[in-house]
Parts: C-alpha cells; sequence; structure tokens
C-alpha cells in the first residue's frame, strides 16, 4: 500500500515575518505566507490582494469585484458583533482591498 504523503501545517501567525498580517495593518496573508502556502499546495493559484489603482474591467479588478462580493456575504453571516466593528478583521481586510 502507498504511503500518504503527510504535509506541514502552515504557521499561522501574525506581526513581523509571519504569514498573516495584524489587524491593525489590514488583515489578510503576507507575501511570505502566500508563497508557503503555494509550496504546501502546488498548482494552487492564491494569489495576494489586489491594492493599488487598476484598469476598469482588467483581471485584477474582476478579483477585486470577486472577492468583494464573497466577503459582503461573510461579512453578512458573521455575528452583531463583529458586523459593527470597525476593527473586525473582515472590515479591515476588506478595506485593504478597497471594497
Amino acid at each position: 500500500m502507498p504511503k500518504k504523503k503527510v504535509y506541514k501545517a502552515i504557521r499561522r501567525t501574525t506581526g513581523k515575518g509571519g504569514n498573516y498580517r495584524k489587524t491593525k495593518s489590514g488583515a489578510g496573508m503576507t507575501k511570505k505566507g502566500v508563497k508557503a502556502y503555494r509550496k504546501a499546495n502546488p498548482g494552487s493559484k492564491l494569489k495576494t490582494a489586489v491594492t493599488g489603482k487598476v484598469k476598469k474591467g482588467s483581471k485584477a479588478s474582476k478579483r477585486r469585484k470577486s472577492y468583494c462580493a464573497r466577503s459582503l456575504g461573510q461579512l453578512k453571516k458573521s455575528s452583531a458583533k463583529t458586523k459593527n466593528n470597525p476593527n473586525s478583521r473582515i472590515r479591515k481586510a476588506r478595506k485593504r482591498w478597497r471594497c
């Protein structure tokens, strides 16, 4: 029987050198975190946030629009405490993506 490949868990650390941004700095994954994820999951197409100015109709603008729609659904399903807190991770991430 062939052995299963065991993948090392991705560190979910925040702060300097971590894979995730602190809430104060906009939440979401860092470039380092995305790189670690893609290494652990070959063939993955995970990318970092679209934060800059983009042309209307470009791939990046479509990614942003898609993320904003998905994250709005997450925000609506979250608790009232999270919805109304301007410093919650989902709110900060949406602000970083310019939703």
